[in-house]
């Protein structure tokens, strides 16, 4: 009985087409910001991604308020945020941390102005700032398909180049890669990914689905194509058990989501095989005893009355 309760429990929702449609959308997003997240949380620019999940914040409005789809706002806003930001940075006394702040905090000032100026309800704005993957149209579903297979692609096909342009910039350049241009793709293709993400988690919490599981695979992985597959699989594997709990208890999807993966960070962070905090002190405790260990069997050994010398007798 109990059994088949956990059956259906997993299986009855599929009859609704709400759920299969948030089931997809979740899972896409979950794979495509794991991609994207590792390079993230490798370079330590996970200020970007912030600021980039704020920058959406005026076009989704403006989309919600002149009845357009909320995707296509918050592409067309995060789009926009990410040129003016690398057109910033272009100047040399304008650094790249000081871009983002003039911008994201500019973008997001002017939302909440649009807001405080027309008549959006508490559950509106909680969708929006929360996201609620179980709303998601079909549309939706095709826009997030189609934008992160595109991003999946470019990732791909351009995998290396990323990889040297983001981690040996000079040793790219000595072979004549265009790093800067390597960069701006790269930050058009984040921007893609906090739009994608936007409808599953909202605009408050994206910065968690790109960030969290990718920081608990750094904890497992050690190389980059590994910590990325990682990190996807992670991100589903919250994804979709945020949207069942969501579903089923009526509370925040979007949230739940980002609690799971919160939940399996600090699990990691403590019990990783090699990582891990407790299972580092655990290893260290072992190598040192085994260090003192010969001396200690030395001395016992020495104290014996058995091997003293005939004149110690």
């Amino acid at each position: 009985m109990h059994s088949m309760s956990i059956t259906g429990a997993l299986t009855d929702p599929l009859s609704n087409s709400a759920f299969v449609r948030a089931l997809v959308d979740v899972s896409v997003v979950a794979v495509v910001a794991g991609v994207i997240g590792t390079f993230i949380v490798l370079r330590g620019t996970g200020f970007l991604g912030d600021a980039l999940a704020h920058s959406i914040f005026p076009g989704v409005v403006v989309a919600f308020l002149i009845g357009a789809n909320l995707l296509l706002g918050a592409l067309v806003a995060g789009l926009s945020a990410a040129t003016v930001m690398a057109l910033l940075t272009a100047n040399q006394r304008v650094r790249d941390n000081t871009a983002i702040g003039v911008i994201f905090t500019a973008a997001f000032a002017l939302g909440v102005v649009i807001l405080s100026r027309s008549d959006i309800t508490s559950g509106n704005l909680e969708e929006i700032l929360f996201g609620d993957p179980l709303s998601a149209h079909a549309t939706d579903v095709v826009l997030t398909l189609t934008i992160g297979v595109a991003v999946l692609g470019a990732v791909a096909a351009l995998w290396r180049l990323f990889v040297m342009a983001a981690f040996d910039p000079n040793g790219a350049r000595a072979m004549g890669l265009p790093v800067l241009a390597l960069d701006l793709l790269l930050l058009a293709l984040t921007a893609l990914t906090v739009v994608v993400a936007f409808k599953a988690v909202g605009d408050i919490l994206v910065i968690s689905l790109l960030i969290t599981p990718a920081a608990t695979a750094r904890l497992f992985a050690d190389r980059l194509l590994p910590m990325a597959a990682l990190a996807s699989a992670l991100g589903v594997a919250a994804g979709l058990a945020g949207v069942y709990l969501g579903y089923h208890t009526g509370v925040s999807a979007g949230g739940t989501i980002v609690l799971i993966s919160t939940a399996a960070f600090f699990a990691s962070w403590l019990f990783a095989p090699r990582h891990g905090i407790l299972v580092a002190g655990l290893a260290r405790r072992d190598r040192a005893l085994l260090r003192a260990r010969p001396e200690a069997e030395a001395e016992i050994i020495l104290a014996s009355p058995e091997i003293r010398a005939p004149h110690e007798a």
